[in-house]
């Protein structure tokens, strides 16, 4: 049976989304708190280099001529803007994270992913990235993801560079699943844990804005919630191989494809992106009532 949720839970926290998108500065901070200063205050766990204070914007094309080190910088800038820390944490759902493993290979932005076990019970053989339900020792959600990965590809905590946690997903399980971005590099060897991974691979982050093969899914759930699923396949050149990628893991892709980017895809997606923080925060709350209601009825 769901555990009995309090009244107006959902009311508050809409509430709270309004308030935080009223705050003034949240969207350009004033001069005495700088970016720098709020995010070393605030986020002791982001790591590298220091935070520049130019924030002005650049074309998507410059990461595809700009030197190693100047697309990382550039990436980091942008996704931290939209680091949502733990802002949605207290919500009453299980809880789960998932890795986003970014590395610079060939001069352009690459995403790590794997291929679950056909010995799981759950979605065998599906694409997916390193991570899995929380476990009572994680602090957080950053900590469930580094200890994920390390178990499943055998990536070091230690050489991960954590940039930041976007706006969470629902799974099927209901699962309230945080996705962390993190800077890895590109001459990491994964080795698989053969009762969780089948395969790793690598793309470019680029495809899921620009690609190749790719279909949507419209679906509707009990509760009456419309949304749309993403579906690529990549034909990976390394491994001479075909990967679909879709649903949540699609979803978390894309959205960190247009964080970074800040280019229209050449598909439809369920974004305002003159707005995106705002219409990616709405698209949450619209699933997150989905799942409201719908847990509600079943007590």
């Amino acid at each position: 049976m769901a555990a009995e949720e309090p009244e107006g839970e959902l009311e508050r926290y809409r509430t709270s989304i309004v308030f935080l998108r009223s705050r003034p500065g949240r969207a350009a901070l004033p001069q005495a708190t700088s970016p720098a200063r709020v995010r070393q205050k605030q986020a002791p766990r982001l790591l590298g280099s220091a935070l520049r204070t130019d924030t002005c914007p650049v074309s998507w094309r410059s990461f595809l001529f700009a030197p190693r080190n100047s697309i990382k910088e550039k990436a980091r800038l942008r996704l931290r803007e939209f680091d949502v820390r733990d802002r949605f944490s207290h919500l009453p759902l299980a809880r789960a994270s998932v890795l986003l493993p970014l590395m610079v290979r060939a001069g352009k932005l690459h995403l790590l992913l794997t291929v679950r076990s056909m010995q799981l019970r759950r979605s065998p053989g599906e694409v997916c990235f390193p991570g899995g339900k929380s476990d009572a020792a994680d602090k957080d959600e950053i900590d469930t993801a580094l200890r994920e990965a390390k178990e499943e590809v055998g990536l070091q905590p230690e050489k991960v560079e954590v940039i930041c946690r976007l706006v969470p997903g629902i799974d099927k399980m209901n699962y309230l699943v945080t996705p962390v971005v993190g800077f890895i590099e590109d001459t990491f060897q994964p080795s698989p844990n053969p009762d969780e991974v089948s395969n790793v691979f690598v793309m470019p982050l680029e495809y899921f804005i620009k690609p190749l093969n790719y279909q949507t899914v419209h679906y509707k759930t009990s509760s009456g919630y419309h949304g749309r699923m993403h579906s690529f396949t990549y034909d990976d050149p390394e491994h001479e191989m075909s990967f679909r990628i879709w649903g949540l893991t699609a979803h978390f892709a894309v959205f960190l494809a247009l964080v970074i980017f800040r280019r229209r895809p050449t598909f439809e997606v369920d974004y305002d992106l003159d707005n995106l923080t705002s219409s990616s925060e709405n698209y949450f709350m619209n699933l997150y009532a989905s799942v409201y209601e719908r847990k509600k009825s079943n007590i």
